[in-house]
């Protein structure tokens, strides 16, 4: 839980930089700029809003225009996905949403704004970037990637690697031992309970 809460919360760190460093590839160049446009919304939101809840309730569309909600809680619950009803997969969605911007905002500090460098991109496939970033935040360290991805010509997140270890990656080892001992009722429960204690 705790790895997993660090790896959210590191998302702020990386989600608020500065100044980008030209990318050749086109794709790349359009994929920097797409999380830049966010990043350049993110911090509007933040600076105008003075309480938590404000700032969830301004902070998602914006996320839900970077981030693939969709695409990620499909990738991190893994086989099982297939096993849910299109309800239950529509709550797994809505309540991973949730867990990510409750944790997300938790950990935001007002007025500390992080150093970023962007150190390099690269296309992994058609269709497919990858954001090469470095950031110092509140004296720590972070080396953070983001996987994004293109189906239709609008660059979105689909992962995020914070010092080598994959958001989704990390997420679906749990959410695969969830299935194995309870099915589709075993990975809503651990959802609930997690969203729970982001409060």
């Amino acid at each position: 839980m705790k790895t997993r809460f660090l790896l959210l919360a590191a998302l702020l760190v990386a989600m608020l930089p500065r100044l980008s460093q030209a990318a050749d590839n086109p794709s790349n160049s359009a994929a920097e700029d797409r999380l830049k446009s966010s990043v350049s919304e993110i911090i509007k939101v933040v600076k105008a809003s003075t309480t938590r809840d404000a700032l969830i309730s301004g902070i998602k569309p914006v996320l839900e225009k970077i981030l693939n909600f969709n695409v990620m809680t499909r990738r991190a619950i893994g086989p099982g996905w297939k096993q849910l009803t299109p309800q239950q997969q529509d709550e797994a969605t809505n309540l991973f949403t949730t867990l990510i911007l409750r944790t997300y905002t938790a950990k935001f500090t007002p007025g500390e704004c992080p150093d970023v460098e962007y150190r390099s991109s690269c296309s992994t496939a058609p269709g497919r970037v990858e954001v090469f970033t470095t950031s110092i935040y509140l004296g720590n360290r972070y080396d953070v990637i983001y996987r994004m991805e293109s189906p239709n010509g609008y660059w979105v997140i689909t992962d995020i690697v914070i010092e080598g270890v994959s958001m989704i990656a990390n997420y679906r080892s749990q959410f695969e031992s969830e299935f194995t001992r309870g099915g589709a009722v075993a990975i809503i429960s651990s959802l609930q309970h997690s969203v729970s204690e982001t409060k």
